[in-house]
């Protein structure tokens, strides 16, 4: 896109991921929804997280443009998710189309999480993944390794995001090799994540993607608060000057770089 946005120095953005249906946005989602628009945020991956949202969801991103659905089922939610649910997911997405399969994925940080359970629901994922031909929306939560062995293991090419990476550069560098783009949001913002900056600003750029993972996941300047995809802007600028590069610059690259992924643009 090379258009420009009003009322931002920067191109048009893409959240690559962002929970707009979630409860904390009920009472305002209408006036969030204004203020990044405002901003410059004209588009945005709604992930699911359970099978019980996704009407909700669907009719959330058919009522605004710009909003693009993604299903799935989220490995920290496993006691809301049946043994069916899979089948499910393949059955919903034949009717309902959707631009990613997920959020899904390993989250070896919670406590009481079965892995063994996670790895079968993500393995389930990346075969629904390649039956639809749509990119997968991962979560990696203390489990970069695991999420990149399970890739190797599934042997199938396949193609996504890996979001809020945390990971290490190699990792970086393994899942891009793997067909992964790494999601970066709020957490690059704050002056004490030093590794991480140091890791943005030395990987490709065709292999990034600007989230906000709003509500979660503020900025520093918005510490303790609800996070809101309107702030993307300020994720961008931080991203920009740790490159060395113009906001305006990146911000055409890494929407160019959402809307191939899950939009299939060339």
């Amino acid at each position: 896109m090379n258009e420009t946005c009003p009322h931002t120095t920067a191109g048009c953005l893409f959240d690559s991921h962002v929970h707009l249906d979630a409860p904390a946005f009920d009472a305002d989602r209408a006036r969030v929804l204004h203020d990044a628009r405002i901003a410059g945020v004209r588009e945005m991956l709604v992930p699911a997280v359970d099978a019980a949202s996704w009407p909700s969801l669907q009719a959330l991103c058919g009522s605004e443009p710009g909003l693009h659905p993604a299903y799935g089922l989220h490995p920290c939610y496993l006691a809301r998710h049946d043994d069916g649910d899979l089948a499910a997911l393949a059955d919903w997405l034949r009717v309902h189309p959707a631009v990613a399969v997920g959020e899904c994925g390993l989250d070896f940080f919670q406590p009481g999480l079965d892995h063994e359970r996670q790895s079968r629901l993500l393995h389930g994922h990346f075969e629904i993944a390649r039956a639809f031909d749509l990119p997968l929306v991962l979560h990696a939560r203390r489990a970069f390794e695991g999420i990149i062995l399970e890739l190797r293991r599934f042997g199938k090419p396949l193609r996504g995001v890996v979001h809020s990476f945390s990971g290490s550069q190699e990792q970086a560098r393994e899942l891009w090799r793997l067909g992964f783009s790494v999601g970066i949001g709020g957490p690059v913002t704050y002056a004490r994540a030093n590794r991480l900056r140091k890791i943005v600003a030395s990987l490709p750029r065709g292999s990034l993607l600007l989230e906000t993972d709003a509500p979660d996941q503020p900025g520093e300047r918005h510490h303790g608060r609800r996070n809101e995809p309107a702030f993307l802007v300020e994720i961008l600028q931080c991203v920009a000057t740790l490159r060395g590069e113009s906001p305006d610059e990146l911000a055409q690259a890494t929407t160019a770089n959402a809307r191939r992924l899950f939009l299939g643009e060339t």
